[in-house]
């Protein structure tokens, strides 16, 4: 009887979730009716009401969870409708989903089974196959049903399962996920703006009233458009205001009527007492075309793909983290023109912190402040980002806050806290609770702190936590009769944190134009409540890496301010000095940046300078894709304001794939000893290993002192494509001057340079060193036409590359030379030379000193073999890969300041057993260079080749193991590493 009606479509949804959909999913691990009675707001299943109304964003029927965290949604339609034909649950399905970035969803009437990828964006005409990745009729599910259930199954969700195949499954090629197509949006809404306010409007004198009027109203028209999907605000007054004409005029009015309603400084328009923000009276005084104003309208109404009220808070951040990249500059003839950020342009882009790490450093900072205390005594808690830009961590600290004060509320009486004047929860459908919108405005105005140079980024760090605030609001606000939302401007702050007012200090009259470039900041005065009570409990954030080049005048201040100063630190290393400096006692700092202070020269002071401080633990993401399509080397540091304990944990992160960094950390977190780190460079390894690299330096000198010093890199031209020649062309100068010669040197570069392999290249470089010129003109006047009578196939090939020579900064006498060098005669030497990126040490020597090399490379002009053999052992590999960075692909840098620090053991001669030791491993290199100069052909001759080659390069390696004293336990740690 149930068959029959399902088929003859007289069932309704709710019928079919229940008789067909619920056992289903339950048959695949759900809970689907919370029989484990998890609080509401913890369910696995999430029911939504049926309902289909055109262009209505309710949410799907289903959907499942990991926790809070949203996985999949499940669209159930009764059986009258055509899954696999009908184009219009499709599109709501994939709408839904793509809004809130979810992978994957289903769309299924139980007779059919259709999975989709939601993260092409949606079009309401795409066909019901477009998009689709799975689709399966009823009678397929038995034998489907392993598939399925390794993909949609509770258990399948747990494993990670599920995330694979959306990994694999989603092609990103043509695909276009929300916040790249509302960052498309909101770019093309600036150009508007900015074009039509700059054209109707010559009062607007300066770029930054430009971009403060065009931030403004598209701020004001976001807010508004998510207050109507959330119910908060009459649904579509903003689309039937652009039916008519003036339209800005009557938005202006809108905007008071919410000064009146949301008290926000988003439109604050009048001053009032106690207000700490300055009345906005520029923007009324604007004028802006109806023709503008409707065409953004009319692109955030259906059939717009945009579901406002599902756009998490945080994704709009991240949005404008990248709108924020590009400012409005006005053209002498009043245009507007949009263009990259310079510090922007030079960093390549705008890199989004990732939420996991923004949860990571909260949770580990935020969340061991709130260990063991109640909401009143957090009340007093401080948290600030010195460079919040769009708010991330500020979003993300204050969602931790909210998460904590709710769960505390539920576990301690959750009734008594609905009653009084000023409730903290409030009670929702379901039986579940949920925190005010008063008590979320009491916690971010307590708690919330942040600062950052740009004015734009000052704003939407605000926008963004007022809509926090109304994240999970809908209908009537459960606020009462006050204002809704709180005003931010003693909060968030616009201004340069590294930078105080004593920068103009003896100047009488500051350079206004410095003034706004420089934009400082007196932190006393801004927070003054926070430093009575001894500063910030947490710092937290992901400062800007402005390279030293850019930093121009800026250096003089923070050579005279900072003691981490160096000249050629990046600005994050002030950025570190002034977090921690902010912290009141038992505070919790933390930053995500760039690994390089630990081993670059540039972070000696800092290294220097934290070493006296307590130092709770590194996490290092080494060249992991941290930050999409950039390699940036990150690290986690934290720090906190006690006494030092010395005892920092340390966790080397090797791959990104995992479900909790917390869990991932946890699991291969170690203790190391803070003393045992060194001011040239940071080695943050585990004590056995440490252990080691301490053994090796007794008995042992640095390499930079074993070789006086001579450890030189390869040359630099200036200009490769200039100087370095291949044979045909070194073959031809010489037929047309058999006398240039002289001036043609064999040379290497680094990727030609093999392990013991003979050197060999069919490249060539231009040597003209400077000074050579003048040493061989005599008494002529003019250098160059002496240069072409006396060497004029050189001169010839040269002449078309002399306005790019002469603008080489180190050139030498003439564009034609190369800069000065005071071992450029080492060359000539019998030496070792090794490239400066390889997986492992990759040495060989140039016996005759036949060849320079280029500054790919170095050079240690020697004929000693035993070095040779030392270097190119595994023990000395795996001391190098402890003492510098490693890079993308695991490369090790091979650069002097690491390869100078190299532990070699000096030989005493008149020890018979070191003697010999010696005289040993010179017959073995001996033997693999004239082992890699043979020629096998046969495979027989290269199997025994290559034997050969492995078993004395292993009898190498014990020697250097012998010399060193390592024990086996000690030998297993290197080959371990090794492999």
């Amino acid at each position: 009887e149930n068959r029959e009606a399902y088929r003859s479509g007289r069932y309704y949804e709710a019928q079919l979730r229940q008789e067909f959909l619920n056992p289903f999913f339950e048959a695949l691990g759900w809970d689907m009716f919370n029989r484990n009675n998890y609080a509401p707001q913890n369910r696995e299943v999430i029911h939504e009401d049926s309902i289909n109304i055109e262009g209505d964003s309710r949410a799907p029927d289903y959907c499942f969870r990991l926790g809070q965290t949203r996985k999949f949604f499940v669209e159930a339609k009764k059986p009258a409708v055509d899954i696999k034909y009908d184009i219009y649950p499709a599109y709501q399905l994939r709408r839904y989903a793509w809004n809130t970035q979810l992978p994957l969803s289903i769309l299924t009437d139980f007779e059919e089974f259709a999975v989709y990828d939601c993260r092409n964006k949606p079009n309401p005409s795409d066909s019901a196959a477009t998009a689709r990745v799975m689709f399966l009729k009823y009678t397929e599910y038995i034998e489907k049903w392993d598939e399925i259930a390794a993909i949609f199954s509770r258990d399948a969700i747990w494993r990670g399962s599920f995330d694979k195949y959306a990994a694999d499954t989603t092609s990103k090629k043509g695909t276009t996920e929300v916040d790249d197509a509302f960052l498309a949006e909101i770019e093309e809404w600036r150009t508007l703006l900015a074009r039509n306010i700059a054209l109707r409007n010559p009062q607007v004198s300066n770029e930054r009233q430009l971009n403060f009027a065009v931030q403004m109203t598209i701020d004001r028209i976001i807010f508004l458009r998510i207050c109507e999907d959330r119910r908060i605000e009459p649904e579509h007054q903003l689309l039937e205001m652009s039916k008519s004409a003036a339209i800005y005029s009557q938005m202006l009015k809108l905007f008071q009527r919410a000064d009146i309603k949301y008290n926000s400084g988003l439109f604050h328009f009048t001053s009032e007492k106690g207000e700490s923000t300055h009345a906005d009276q520029f923007t009324p005084s604007l004028a802006i075309d109806d023709k503008v104003l409707k065409q953004i309208i009319k692109s955030i109404y259906y059939p717009s793909p945009y579901i406002f009220k599902e756009i998490p808070v945080e994704i709009l951040g991240q949005v404008y983290e990248q709108f924020l990249g590009k400012v409005i500059r006005l053209t002498a003839g009043h245009q507007a023109k949009i263009e990259e950020k310079p510090e922007v342009r030079k960093a390549g882009g705008v890199y989004y912190t990732p939420k996991y790490i923004v949860d990571y450093i909260v949770a580990n900072t935020v969340g061991k402040l709130l260990e063991g205390k109640t909401p009143n005594q957090v009340t007093e808690l401080k948290i600030v980002d010195p460079a919040c830009g769009s708010g991330s961590f500020l979003l993300g600290a204050f969602q931790y806050l909210l998460d904590w004060h709710e769960k505390w509320y539920l576990e301690n009486g959750a009734e008594k806290w609905t009653r009084g004047k000023k409730p903290a929860l409030i009670p929702i459908e379901g039986g579940a609770w949920k925190l005010t919108t008063a008590e979320k405005k009491r916690i971010l105005v307590n708690n919330i702190y942040g600062v950052d140079i740009d004015a734009q980024a000052v704003e939407v760090t605000k926008l963004s936590l007022l809509l926090k605030v109304l994240e999970e609001e809908s209908g009537q606000l459960s606020l009462g009769l006050e204002r809704v939302l709180p005003d931010l401007g003693d909060n968030i702050r616009c201004g340069n944190s590294l930078i105080g007012w004593d920068y103009f200090e003896g100047q009488l009259i500051a350079d206004q134009k410095e003034v706004e470039r420089v934009n400082p900041f007196d932190w006393q005065r801004a927070f003054p409540q926070v430093f009575k009570a001894g500063g910030f409990d947490a710092v937290i954030g992901n400062p800007p890496y402005v390279r030293q080049e850019s930093l121009g005048d800026d250096k003089k201040y923070f050579q005279a301010h900072y003691q981490v100063f160096a000249g050629t630190a990046d600005l994050y290393s002030y950025f570190i000095e002034k977090g921690i400096s902010l912290l009141a006692p038992m505070g919790q700092f933390s930053y995500i940046v760039a690994n390089k202070w630990m081993r670059a020269n540039y972070g000696k002071p800092l290294r220097t300078w934290l070493k006296t401080k307590c130092i709770e633990e590194i996490t290092d993401f080494g060249d992991l894709p941290v930050f999409n399509k950039a390699t940036t080397y990150p690290c986690i540091i934290r720090v906190s304001n006690n006494k030092p304990h010395l005892r920092p944990r340390i966790t080397i992160m090797k791959s990104l794939e995992f479900n909790s960094l917390q869990d991932q950390v946890n699991s291969k977190q170690y203790l190391v000893k803070q003393d045992d780190f060194s001011d040239e460079g940071w080695s943050l390894v585990e004590n056995n290993v440490q252990n080691i690299l301490n053994k090796l330096s007794v008995c042992a000198n640095p390499l930079e002192e074993y070789t006086n010093g001579k450890i030189f890199r390869g040359i630099l031209t200036g200009l490769n494509e200039a100087f370095i020649i291949n044979k045909t062309t070194h073959d031809q100068l010489i037929q047309e001057d058999p006398k240039c010669i002289s001036l043609l040197k064999p040379f290497i570069i680094g990727r030609e340079i093999k392990r013991y392999h003979p050197v060999n290249s069919q490249n060539y470089l231009i040597f003209i060193p400077r000074g050579w010129t003048n040493r061989n003109i005599m008494n002529s006047t003019n250098a160059w036409r002496w240069f072409m009578q006396n060497y004029p196939s050189i001169a010839k090939y040269l002449e078309p590359f002399s306005q790019n020579a002469e603008k080489r900064y180190d050139k030498g006498d003439y564009w034609w030379e190369l800069r000065a060098c005071a071992y450029y005669n080492e060359f000539e030497k019998p030496k070792i030379l090794f490239p400066d990126i390889s997986l492992r040490g990759n040495f060989t020597y140039d016996e005759n000193g036949t060849f320079f090399s280029v500054n790919t490379s170095y050079i240690i002009p020697t004929n000693n073999l035993y070095l040779l053999g030392l270097l190119n052992s595994n023990l000395f590999t795996f001391a190098y890969s402890n003492i510098s960075s490693s890079y993308r692909g695991g490369y090790l840098r091979y650069i002097y300041q690491y390869v100078a620090q190299l532990p070699i053991h000096t030989i005493d001669f008149s020890d018979p057993i070191e003697a010999a030791q010696h005289d040993r491993m010179v017959s073995l290199v001996e033997r693999m260079l004239e082992l890699h100069k043979r020629t096998a052909k046969t495979p027989h001759e290269q199997e025994r080749l290559a034997a050969e080659i492995a078993a004395t390069d292993a009898a190498i390696d014990l020697l250097v193991y012998q010399l060193y004293n390592l024990t086996e336990e000690e030998i297993n740690i290197v080959e371990g590493a090794e492999g």
